[in-house]
């Protein structure tokens, strides 16, 4: 999506409510990495129409998804990862001032080793991919088992700045070089998985929607 275009949609895009705003904050100012606007914008959106009501999140920063989610879907639980201690500390903070302790748990771990207790409160409506991109086909393999039937998947940061349309040997650091090969392989993956339709939205970040297949 251009700049303009996107500045446009941001412009028209409604205020958010005091905690939201304050979140947007400090995520900026401490640069911790959330979901631009226009893609929660879509992401809640896409959420609305399937109703779901349980959600798996993988990768919870500072709960600025989660607590966006439910914010939209207020009758849907959801459970959340972050590994992150400062990160961890500061989502309990806004989840405790959301009023939402009962409605977001946040587990605490690697999400590669979290999957038997986040399996305690499946199966799960839709389960939303955004930590670790190097590691996104484990997080799906380990994670889609809980997916109830007719439920969805949802891949955030898959496009990765458009960085992966950028000719390999043109990007200098070799550790972004091989993150974007993985986001490409994964890509390549997921869109040819026998079980599961799935489309690339150029929204955001890139979105990667995925529904397993009758």
């Amino acid at each position: 999506m251009s700049t303009t275009i996107n500045e446009y949609l941001v412009n028209l895009t409604p205020s958010r409510n005091e905690l939201f705003t304050k979140m947007e904050q400090y995520a900026e100012e401490n640069h911790v990495p959330i979901m631009d606007l226009i893609g929660i914008e879509a992401l809640l959106q896409l959420f609305r129409i399937h109703n779901p009501s349980s959600i798996l999140e993988i990768g919870s920063a500072i709960g600025y998804s989660s607590l966006r989610m439910s914010d939209a879907l207020p009758n849907a639980k959801i459970v959340t990862l972050e590994r992150h201690p400062e990160r961890i500390r500061m989502a309990r903070t806004f989840i405790k001032e959301a009023g939402k302790e009962n409605i977001v748990t946040l587990l605490e771990g690697d999400a590669l080793e979290l999957a038997p207790s986040a399996e305690e409160y499946g199966p799960f409506d839709v389960i939303f991919i955004d930590a670790a991109k190097g590691q996104y086909v484990k997080f799906f393999e380990l994670y889609s088992p809980l997916l109830r039937e007719g439920g969805i998947i949802v891949s955030d940061n898959v496009l990765y700045k458009g960085q992966v349309i950028v000719p390999e040997e043109t990007i200098s650091h070799r550790r972004a070089r091989a993150l974007i090969r993985k986001i490409k392989n994964y890509n390549s993956w997921l869109m040819n998985h026998a079980d599961y339709h799935t489309v690339i939205l150029p929204i955001g970040d890139g979105m990667a929607i995925s529904k397993k297949k009758a």
